[in-house]
């Protein structure tokens, strides 16, 4: 199937030709012709599936019409897109500047953390569709600056995240000043209960389209599991960073602080790094990111809450430093790579405290990842076990079996980065 196959209108498909798209996936397939009809959708899809080209292609094309408000020189908003991370919102406002190029449509991003002057003074000049986050969304509506009695769609993005981060109060007052009568599109990647009550609630008779379940990891993605000590994984990321076909990677972290202490390092070493999670200013986010993607920083390291949004072409590596706590977040973050059909590859750090997260992660994607020990400092499964737990800490213990795997070399992209070869880390503690 192609997009010209979608009965989208020639403005749109000009500017999908210019961006290079010519296949919609497979979430697009589905999505796009029951946005069209006008219907209330519910979408379950992991990250990288092409989501958000799912809904703002169709509704573009719903809101391409001019109404009788605009020939009158009243603009309200027409549409407003919810979405829990300022990084997210900018990536979706980027889609709708992408894909409208060609259309007379006004959109507009807000968030916090930056002075609203700017976002007020564009609100005024009028915008058809409106990309925000809670808490600014809520501040403007208070001091009278935006008005959503006009809304004809609502979407609510990543509303699992909505939860994680204690938004779903904040969403519910949004819609509480949005019209009942509308077109709701409801997008989440997991579906926990509280978050099949939200969409209960706010939906009618919606059309369920699902692909890719987040208990699936793409095909295209190589994962590879390192079994290594504490104390050397420092160590371990300088050795894999030291093949200079690594271009760029993504590193994941649990904390903040873990995140900075590992940039400090690596830039220690030679190498260009940058971090990005919630106690960075959004300036000093925004620069990350571009940096990252102008590849003028080769690694970003990310906490999970900021990495959402985080949309890289042709990232080819995702290195969890770290193993998440919820085995869904590990398809998020390895879901980085490998997008849109593309190729990827995942290194995940394994230690002795992380043996029962990798338990839960593969007993989720229902397969073992395979373990590379062809690195100098692997560590057996066994040997992490038996291991005395850091003081104070109780070590915990993984189940199942020892997860089996080949060494060999893994596949990189062939352009070299242009970086020399990183020392060794000194192996202190972490």
């Amino acid at each position: 199937m192609l997009f010209t196959d979608l009965n989208i209108i020639k403005p749109i498909l000009d500017a999908l030709h210019e961006e290079g798209y010519i296949k919609p996936t497979p979430i697009q397939q589905q999505a796009i012709p029951y946005i069209l009809q006008g219907r209330d959708l519910l979408g379950c899809a992991q990250t990288g599936t092409g989501k958000t080209a799912a809904f703002a292609i169709p509704m573009l094309q719903l809101l391409a019409k001019p109404t009788t408000m605009e020939s009158r020189g009243q603009r309200p908003i027409r549409a407003l897109v919810l979405t829990p991370t300022r990084e997210l919102a900018i990536q979706i406002q980027d889609s709708f500047n992408a894909y409208g190029r060609h259309l007379r449509l006004k959109n507009l991003v807000i968030f916090g953390g930056v002075n609203q002057n700017p976002q007020v003074d564009a609100l005024k000049r009028g915008v058809d569709i409106l990309v925000a986050t809670p808490g600014r969304l809520l501040d403007l509506m208070s001091q009278g600056h935006i008005r959503l009695n006009e809304i004809e769609i609502f979407v609510l993005d990543e509303a699992d995240r909505m939860l994680d981060m204690g938004f779903v109060h904040d969403v519910k007052r949004v819609i509480t000043k949005i019209p009942e009568k509308r077109q709701t599109l409801f997008f989440s990647a997991t579906m926990p209960s509280e978050i099949q009550s939200l969409a209960n609630s706010i939906l009618t008779t919606p059309q369920k389209v699902e692909v890719a379940p987040v208990s699936s990891t793409a095909d295209t993605i190589q994962q590879s599991l390192y079994y290594v000590a504490k104390e050397n994984k420092r160590s371990l990321l300088a050795h894999i960073l030291a093949d200079e076909t690594i271009e760029t990677a993504l590193v994941f972290t649990r904390t903040k602080h873990g995140a900075d202490k590992v940039v400090k390092d690596l830039v220690r070493i030679g190498i260009t790094a940058e971090a990005i999670h919630g106690n960075k200013s959004q300036n000093a986010r925004q620069r990350a990111l571009s940096n990252f993607k102008s590849r003028s920083t080769r690694i970003l390291v990310a906490t999970d809450i900021a990495a959402r949004g985080i949309d890289v072409d042709e990232l080819t590596h995702v290195i969890n430093y770290e193993l998440p706590e919820v085995p869904e977040t590990y398809v998020h973050r390895i879901g980085r790579t490998g997008r849109a059909g593309l190729s990827g590859i995942s290194f995940s750090f394994c230690e002795a405290e992380e043996t029962g997260d990798l338990r839960d992660i593969q007993k989720l994607i229902g397969k073992n990842i395979p373990v590379q020990e062809n690195h100098p400092y692997h560590t057996t499964f066994s040997q992490i076990l038996n291991r005395p737990a850091p003081q104070g800490r109780p070590q915990r213990q993984g189940g199942g079996n020892r997860h089996g795997g080949g060494s060999g070399s893994l596949g990189a992209p062939k352009r070299k980065f242009g970086h020399s070869k990183p020392r060794s880390f000194n192996d202190r503690s972490n």
